[in-house]
């Protein structure tokens, strides 16, 4: 009876799983297209539409402010956030709870409604530079982030291992930095690539900066496809699943590393 469960369990969830992966089955499948629309059948097979990414200069433009902004921005969430999360979490921090919610209050507000709020208010009313409200409005969506994947880390961290530190001489700057932060190596990685994955793919905030002066590549990707009904796009998302994998593949690499080294 167990067996025939599992059987039904394991059947559903491969039906599931062949759902969930036919649509990026037919992207991969239409990017190799002759022809000059995504269409199916395909007639061929080519790589023209790959090569056609490196001749479209806000492609390249865009990859480059994204990586930028991707990489600023969850630099920045992980130098306010994980300070913040070790004050909340060690110390009595007076209303601490209402500290956590505000941290975590972006995740609260459409990314659509952050991203005009952003450009309305910094771009158009104070008339920041496109480039700072990015980085503003990125690190917005990257904080929540750090905080919940820190803030569980902390929590399971054995307070001993600090107390242990203080005993010895350490002073709480040296015991943060020397103790506490390897201890939680893999949180923090694990929270950087959540953060730089979602941000350089983002599209709600991007699509508000973007704009002559920036390139964001979800943006770019978009007009191109307005006016372009090509195979180019399935290729470059083809591309960018590859960069995702890859990514997430580096960082299972570290957190195995990390694991092995316990």
């Amino acid at each position: 009876m167990l067996n025939s469960k599992n059987k039904i369990l394991t059947v559903i969830s491969i039906i599931v799983l062949a759902i969930l992966m036919l649509p990026l089955i037919l992207v991969v499948i239409t990017s190799f297209n002759t022809q000059n629309s995504i269409s199916l059948p395909i007639e061929g097979f080519t790589f023209n539409w790959y090569a056609n990414i490196f001749q479209q200069p806000d492609f390249i433009a865009g990859f480059e402010s994204s990586l930028l902004v991707a990489l600023i921005a969850s630099g920045l969430a992980l130098i306010i956030g994980i300070p913040a999360v070790y004050a909340l979490t060690r110390f009595n921090v007076p209303k601490a709870s209402w500290f956590q919610s505000f941290f975590l209050s972006p995740t609260l507000i459409p990314e659509i409604v952050i991203g005009f709020a952003l450009y309305q208010t910094i771009v158009i009313t104070i008339r920041i530079p496109v480039f700072i409200g990015l980085i503003i409005g990125h690190f917005l969506l990257c904080l929540p982030y750090v905080i919940r994947l820190i803030t569980a880390s902390m929590l399971l961290l054995d307070r001993h291992i600090e107390e242990a530190g203080w005993v010895y001489g350490c002073s709480p700057r040296k015991t943060f930095f020397l103790l506490v932060l390897p201890n939680i190596k893999t949180s923090i990685i694990a929270a950087f690539m959540m953060c730089f994955i979602n941000s350089f793919n983002n599209m709600p905030i991007s699509l508000f900066m973007n704009g002559p002066s920036l390139t964001m590549l979800p943006p770019a990707i978009l007009n191109y496809l307005q006016n372009n009904y090509d195979p180019t796009v399935s290729a470059i998302s083809v591309l960018l699943m590859v960069f995702t994998g890859l990514m997430m593949f580096l960082v299972e690499k570290a957190i195995g590393l990390k694991s092995l080294t316990k």
